[in-house]
């Protein structure tokens, strides 16, 4: 029953959120030389405005930007913290009394953590999956600018109080990360944090005392499920074919 119930679920949210798919070019890996200096140059020059980036990781945060045109005039500040959390979002204190598209937002990147989370701090993890886990929290701003000061604080109150409530709000969150064509980044995230710290499924830095049944963040054979039947991925995959055809 648990299954059919997923299953229902996957095919509920493709639909709910079938206008959030981009337009941008999937890729299943980027690497650190995916991008000439000139490209790089170009995406800051469209995506990086009212951005502070963090100059060890400019080309991961701009490569995930790409896949988020509606953020392009947001104000977002990257940072480095010691932090417990590898890595958390959320809008300035002050902007919180703005409208939704006029607030800072503030992605906060853990430089350190407990001796066991450390495994999957932001620098321990690989490439494509430093930009998954971007494109994961690039999607909580580009939900929030739909939410008013009212409902980002039904947000934080559901966070507090409502462990089903936290684990539906992570889970669409994957799922409009996958809609945003950053699915294969998000797969990479979720597969090297799994590894990392030898776990089968990841509740969060605060949920770690059991590999407990609910997914919060989507596990790897789920993600890959969605994939096998999304709709943008699968138009990706004829468009490869034909291509290959060609040559």
């Amino acid at each position: 029953m648990q299954k059919v119930f997923k299953i229902a679920l996957f095919f509920t949210l493709i639909i709910l959120f079938s206008n959030e798919l981009k337009a941008q070019e999937i890729e299943k890996t980027f690497h650190q030389n995916s991008f000439s200096k000139e490209e790089i140059t170009n995406l800051k020059a469209k995506y990086g405005n009212h951005k502070t980036l963090i100059a060890d990781y400019e080309k991961q945060m701009l490569i995930a930007l790409s896949y988020f045109p509606e953020l392009k005039d947001t104000k977002i500040k990257f940072r480095l913290k010691n932090r417990e959390t590898p890595l958390a979002t959320r809008p300035t204190v002050v902007s919180m009394l703005r409208s939704a598209k006029k607030r800072t937002y503030i992605i906060t990147i853990s430089r350190k953590s407990t001796n066991y989370l450390d495994a999957i701090v932001f620098k321990n993890l690989n490439y494509n999956a430093q930009i998954g886990v971007l494109g994961h929290e690039l999607c909580h701003i580009s939900d929030y600018l739909t939410k008013g000061f009212v409902k980002m604080n039904r947000i934080g109150l559901d966070i507090v109080f409502s462990k089903k409530k936290i684990d539906a709000f992570e889970f669409n969150t994957d799922m409009s990360c996958i809609n945003h064509g950053l699915g294969y980044q998000l797969l990479d995230w979720s597969i090297n944090v799994r590894e990392n710290l030898k776990r089968v499924n990841w509740l969060g830095a605060v949920n770690l005392t059991t590999d407990e049944k609910s997914e919060r963040y989507m596990n790897p054979s789920t993600i890959k499920n969605i994939l096998s039947k999304h709709a943008l991925y699968q138009e990706n995959q004829r468009m490869t074919s034909n291509c290959q055809e060609n040559e």
